[in-house]
């Protein structure tokens, strides 16, 4: 790192369970967001921040009026541009240090598979089942950790699939229930702050995961209630029927 880095991650690199060793990880991590809405804004603004040196944005959606009440990445002069590449020109000119490569359009499995084996950590900031449970299927075949979030009316969860025989993966905590249901911010609402919490969160778990400090939410959901701000984690363990154990 240069003295301007030094200086621009100081604060970061003062923590002892960061220090130079932890920012160099950092700088030479590559982490793929998937989603830059609410929660991938709030996430990929932090990360940005943080120093990871290489960014893959991942989303095909154009920004519309309704995302400005909490996808902080975008603003109004990107209204009908990629999502994608609206985060790319604030987190660029937030960080002109780091790389960013941005994905707009669908990609599929195998497609999605080749861009994962090139990243350290996936941060989950989609909105719907389908997509979390191609990312869990993808994190366990490429043995790439998971950092899942969601955010919903006025709660929040955050969770880490670590991709490990010992680990639980998302199927172990939704199986296939939940793969028709309908639970979009469109149709149920959303409290604006909230996926900005959620995704700040999964900006710290993925900074832990890839400087190697701490202890992460694998094994372990955190549930976030903003109406009372009560938080409880739930303890969460490896099916032994899961499909995905013949994944691993």
């Amino acid at each position: 790192m240069n003295d301007d880095q030094l200086l621009r991650y100081s604060r970061q690199i003062m923590l002892p369970d960061i220090d130079v060793a932890g920012q160099q990880k950092l700088q030479d991590a590559s982490v793929l967001v998937m989603g830059l809405g609410g929660l991938g804004s709030a996430a990929a603004y932090y990360l940005a921040a943080g120093g990871v040196g290489h960014l893959v944005l991942n989303d095909f959606d154009e920004v519309d009026w309704s995302n400005l009440q909490r996808q902080i990445v975008h603003d109004e002069s990107r209204i009908g541009i990629n999502k994608a590449e609206s985060a790319r020109q604030t987190l660029q000119a937030l960080n002109s240090d780091i790389r960013i490569t941005t994905v707009t359009e669908k990609q599929d499995k195998q497609e999605l598979l080749e861009l994962v084996q090139q990243c350290n950590v996936i941060v989950d900031g989609s909105d719907n089942f389908a997509t979390r449970y191609l990312l869990n299927e993808i994190s366990l075949l490429a043995a790439t950790p998971l950092v899942s979030g969601a955010a919903i009316r006025m709660e929040g969860q955050v969770s880490v699939f670590n991709a490990t025989a010992s680990s639980p993966c998302y199927r172990c905590l939704y199986g296939h229930s939940r793969e028709q249901e309908d639970m979009s911010c469109s149709n149920n609402g959303v409290l604006a702050p909230l996926v900005g919490i959620i995704g700040a969160m999964q900006a710290a778990e993925t900074i832990k995961l890839i400087a190697g400090f701490g202890e992460t939410l694998d094994g372990r959901l955190l549930i976030l209630d903003a109406r009372t701000m009560a938080i409880k984690t739930l303890a969460l363990s490896a099916d032994p029927a899961c499909d995905c154990r013949r994944q691993r």
